[in-house]
């Protein structure tokens, strides 16, 4: 197989990876008639215990890469930024989103990676991405239904969760392009995980997670898909983005974010039986113009 082809195969792997991480949340919060089983605190406290489980052996044979304090202090930034709060902010939002437009506001990212980039670390940004900066803006509009003649109900505050989670995965991404640069991505993500590994099974335990386990007759199985999201979700697609990016290149690998989106709308329809609103389709094309206008290069 082509290294072309290989490229856009993983690439579609790990979209439906991403894509499919929405579903698997709400399927570890409610069952089939929508019964609660783990709250969405649970489910963000066991999602980076199980991930930092999985990740441990290899952050403990990467500790000797450190050589500082402010490194330490850079990789519980990517950490916690980058995986641990939004693992609750993503939970949180699940419990009043669709799938699907909780999958299109995560393509926010390159956005605000964007402007963080201009504000504290010195990056140029073209007229072609604020246009692009521009367009977005208009698909969120459209999405909260600000510009919609029949608005869907959705909270302000469920929607601010997520949009907060892409702003810290836009201050995680930023941190270590131009402060861990030393550092290769495997080492980051297993070194980060490994740090939040003891903190995520503290508040496993603080939650009383056990008693769900034993009295909820649809734990186990919850359980299962919340396990299936961390090591597939979290683990395995950060193999698989490198993997990506070491074939291509980042470009290449952050288009990755045009096909989330789709992905979860379409298994939110058929799998979560969610409504789906013309609205949802027009928010879905103007942010998917927007991240192209930002991720494009600027003709000479």
């Amino acid at each position: 197989m082509s290294k072309d082809l290989r490229s856009w195969l993983f690439l579609l792997i790990l979209a439906l990876i991403w894509g499919s991480s929405f579903i698997l949340m709400k399927r570890g919060m409610y069952d089939e008639v929508g019964g609660h089983i783990f709250s969405d605190s649970q489910v963000g406290a066991l999602r980076m215990a199980i991930a930092g489980l999985v990740m441990l052996p290899f952050g403990l044979m990467n500790l000797r890469k450190i050589k500082n304090w402010k490194q330490v202090f850079y990789l519980l930034l990517v950490g916690t930024c980058g995986n641990f709060f939004p693992a609750f902010l993503f939970t949180f939002a699940e419990t009043k989103l669709s799938s699907g437009l909780a999958g299109m506001l995560n393509s926010f990212t390159p956005f605000f990676t964007l402007i963080l980039g201009y504000l504290f670390f010195k990056q140029q940004i073209r007229l072609k991405q604020v246009i692009g900066l521009t367009v977005a803006f208009g698909g969120i509009c459209i999405l909260v239904g600000i510009l919609n003649n029949a608005p869907i109900e959705i909270s302000l505050l469920h929607v601010g969760a997520i949009l907060l989670a892409t702003v810290m995965y836009a201050t995680s991404l930023n941190t270590i392009k131009y402060k861990l640069s030393e550092f290769k991505s495997l080492e980051i993500a297993s070194l980060s995980f490994t740090f939040l590994a003891i903190p995520a099974w503290i508040v496993t335990l603080y939650l009383d997670t056990s008693s769900v386990l034993k009295t909820n007759e649809h734990a186990f199985e919850a359980l299962g898909y919340i396990s299936i999201l961390s090591v597939f979700g979290t683990c395995l697609a950060l193999l698989l983005f490198n993997q990506i990016i070491a074939l291509k290149s980042p470009m290449f690998a952050s288009s990755v974010t045009y096909m989330i989106p789709i992905v979860a709308v379409i298994l939110g329809v058929f799998l979560n039986h969610e409504s789906f609103h013309i609205s949802q389709f027009l928010g879905m094309i103007v942010i998917v113009g927007g991240v192209y206008l930002v991720n494009s290069k600027s003709q000479r």
